[in-house]
């Protein structure tokens, strides 16, 4: 046997060791910086949320979640084809389908593509609640996240809520539009919560 094929073939395993290594690597730095609303990684199915006492706007919002939940569209549908994080982008598109449109302080446009933004119309329209102040989300409530170091600065809607835990759905997590469950007393990410009611 030539040392030639042998010496191919030690190289492609070596080659194989070494990207299977990297693989490992990265999906443990994933899951170690991922926070744990995030977790489970699938698109979970959408929450029966019971919506005989919601109001008009609440439940508006909760049939937009759960239609676009279900059909998946990618990030530059909610940023008029503009490709960058869309979190903020699907929250405000959101809110112009559920009659409840933002108006953005720098361009008047409906749409808020940054988060901090996002926070500053809330603070002006007097609809911040800042975590820690004794306020109690509610369905249709936007949930704002700090400039935490793993992820940056996030939004996403509140469409339940269970004593400190609210059930959210929120675009551009992982690429997706995806259900999970806060705990906003003990995520240090969460700055507060803009309120749907005006």
């Amino acid at each position: 046997m030539s040392a030639q094929p042998v010496a191919r073939r030690r190289r492609l395993a070596a080659w194989i060791a070494s990207a299977v290594a990297v693989l490992i690597l990265v999906a443990g730095a994933v899951l170690w910086f991922a926070p744990a609303r995030y977790l489970p990684w699938d698109t979970a199915s959408f929450p029966d949320v019971d919506r005989t006492a919601l109001t008009v706007p609440q439940a508006k919002v909760v049939d937009l979640l759960a239609a676009e939940h279900d059909e998946q569209r990618p990030g530059t549908f909610y940023s008029e084809g503009v490709k960058e994080p869309w979190c903020a982008n699907f929250v405000s598109w959101v809110m112009r389908e559920a009659g409840e449109p933002f108006s953005n302080p720098n361009s008047g446009s409906w749409r808020i593509p940054g988060v901090y933004t996002l926070q500053e119309y809330y603070e002006s329209q007097g609809r911040f609640e800042p975590v820690g102040n004794g306020y109690q989300p509610k369905t249709g409530d936007v949930v704002l996240y700090d400039n935490e170091f793993r992820l940056g600065q996030h939004t996403n809607f509140v469409i339940a809520v269970d004593g400190d835990t609210a059930t959210t759905v929120g675009g551009n997590e992982l690429g997706k539009i995806r259900v999970h469950d806060l705990d906003w007393q003990s995520d240090g990410a969460v700055v507060g919560f803009g309120r749907l009611d005006s």
